[in-house]
């Protein structure tokens, strides 16, 4: 459920996987109604890959990245079905194959053609670096997401605010969930790589405590757990985190914790939930949440959240 997944070994993979997800994204994006922090344009963990749940465009569409049997699977309504493999190829190729796929399901395969929040984004049909594709670090990365879902969505169930759905933002790579106040926050100053600030200061219109999981990057070369606050109250980079091997990154202004440190201890489940609550705890006592009205014990199966002053 944990498995190992070094980041250096299939950074090359990791980085093509990413910008097929993000062509895949951006087609969800350009054909569904937009939702308050872009949540209409994400995926979602299933028992095969990630999944753009149905897209409103022809007589409904949903694309699964298959990170089993490691393809690109589209349905439409209608009955209609189409497929290409994930393998070694460029991203004009990936990008090309796709629009046919779209095209092949009735939809309509139109959306802005560069990547988001990547530094120096070439156009995805100019891009004919010839990619690597590993299976196995990517089977690997599917079933450290399941297994990072599954905490996630045990940790969501414990906040009665507004809290959004557990999804993965391809423009980051991230799975996350986040948590609000309720109060509105402060202008967001954008400056997101390749990203409108438009989008970035809708994102963060409101006060959130966020926190999730990313394979690495060309920065942090290595998988790690993250949470932050928006906007950081006072003192909470000096906050204690209950998680051996947590620390605050003060260029990313975030706690993170190596996916590693998660994975070698004998209860990996309880030491990520313990960085998410601790990490909450701090935005929430520091930038003091309403926290009475907002909490709620975690949610335990085919039992209803009990009401009344013994609740919490």
């Amino acid at each position: 459920m944990w498995p190992e997944l070094p980041y250096e070994q299939w950074r090359e993979t990791c980085s093509a996987l990413h910008l097929y997800a993000q062509i895949v994204g951006k087609y969800r994006l350009a054909r569904t109604p937009w939702v308050n922090h872009s949540w209409h344009a994400t995926f979602y963990v299933t028992p095969r890959g990630l999944s753009t749940s149905l897209v409103p465009d022809g007589s409904g569409i949903e694309i699964v990245l298959d990170l089993l049997d490691h393809a690109v699977i589209g349905h439409a309504c209608d009955g209609r079905a189409a497929q290409f493999p994930l393998e070694p190829m460029s991203v004009a190729r990936f990008h090309g194959l796709f629009i046919d796929l779209i095209g092949q399901l009735g939809g309509t395969p139109r959306f802005n053609g560069s990547p988001n929040e990547l530094p120096d984004p070439v156009p995805f049909g100019d891009d004919h670096l010839q990619r690597p594709y590993d299976r196995d670090a990517v089977t690997r990365f599917f079933h450290a997401l399941v297994a990072v879902d599954r905490v996630l969505q045990r940790f969501r169930t414990g906040f009665l605010g507004k809290v959004s759905p557990v999804h993965l933002f391809w423009g980051s790579f991230d799975l996350a969930v986040t948590r609000f106040s309720g109060r509105p926050a402060p202008l967001h100053p954008g400056g997101i790589p390749a990203l409108p600030d438009a989008v970035a200061r809708e994102a963060y219109s409101h006060e959130v405590s966020s926190a999730g999981f990313w394979p690495g990057d060309a920065r942090t070369r290595f998988p790690a757990f993250y949470s932050y606050a928006w906007p950081a109250p006072m003192g909470f980079a000096d906050a204690r985190v209950a998680a051996a091997g947590a620390y605050f990154d003060r260029d990313l202004s975030e706690f993170l914790l190596p996916y590693e440190a998660v994975r070698n201890t004998d209860e990996p489940e309880a030491t990520l939930l313990a960085f998410l609550e601790s990490t909450y705890r701090a935005a929430a006592d520091l930038g003091r949440w309403p926290r009475d009205t907002l909490e709620t014990p975690l949610g335990k199966l085919g039992r209803p959240r009990q009401l009344g002053p013994t609740a919490r």
